[in-house]
């Protein structure tokens, strides 16, 4: 594999460049570009992207870990774990940190490996329950949420199995409208039975929020993202 990271002359020349291919309008060629630097370099910048404060490179760094971190595992499954780890020791409040981004980038690499995914998702599910190691904070819970969703439209099948539908619904009730929006998604994903008056209900809700998916980030209303969910269910999405 080409090393193009020690070609850019510096660890803060490389950084810089995998934030500016984050941010270009291809992303496609983008991912396929960072995907050809070392991995195990590139994983470290794209962490500290997470924490970036425009949005769109926070997001398209998530998407950037999923197809980095699924490579890693194909070459060597236990360096993604060391990753996967790692994340879950910045959720961790011994950690000092927030962990911005790790929720949605966990489930990211999980939706794009599927050994990683039977091995974490219970973790990132523990993530939703008070009995397991539930996420208080309400910005993290709105990357959980996205990740349940989107781990959801990827592997439903698995997240069924380890009853997120009893764990999810609860989100609904949020103060945040972010977390109640995405976690209608994430239910209309799924298909849990147990929310659908809700979710119609909540079909003809205008409030909007920033929602991300495929390297695009747009602003959708809570009634479209619910009704795009749904439709996920028909094969439309």
């Amino acid at each position: 594999m080409k090393d193009i990271t020690m070609g850019a002359g510096s660890t803060r020349e490389a950084k810089k460049r995998v934030f500016e291919l984050l941010a270009e309008d291809d992303f496609d060629r983008a991912i396929s570009e960072i995907t050809r630097m070392d991995r195990n370099k590139v994983v470290n910048y794209l962490i500290s992207a997470l924490c970036c404060c425009e949005p769109l490179i926070k997001w398209r760094a998530v998407s950037a870990l999923g197809k980095v971190v699924s490579y890693l595992a194909d070459e060597d499954l236990e360096t993604a774990r060391v990753i996967m780890r790692r994340f879950m020791w910045m959720l961790n409040d011994e950690s000092g940190g927030i962990g911005w981004g790790v929720p949605e980038s966990m489930a990211e690499i999980m939706a794009c490996h599927k050994d990683l995914g039977t091995e974490y998702a219970p973790i990132l599910v523990s993530y939703l329950r008070e009995d397991g190691n539930f996420l208080e904070y309400e910005p993290l819970q709105r990357g959980l949420m996205w990740g349940i969703g989107r781990l959801g439209y990827m592997r439903p099948n698995l997240l069924k199995s380890l009853e997120v539908e009893e764990y999810l619904p609860g989100f609904l009730e949020a103060n945040d409208l972010e977390v109640r929006a995405l976690a209608a998604w994430a239910c209309g994903i799924l298909n849990v039975e147990s929310v659908k008056e809700v979710l119609e209900k909540m079909k003809e809700n205008t409030d909007t929020i920033l929602f991300y998916w495929n390297g695009v980030l747009e602003e959708k209303t809570v009634g479209e993202l619910i009704r795009n969910a749904i439709s996920i269910n028909n094969g439309n999405f």
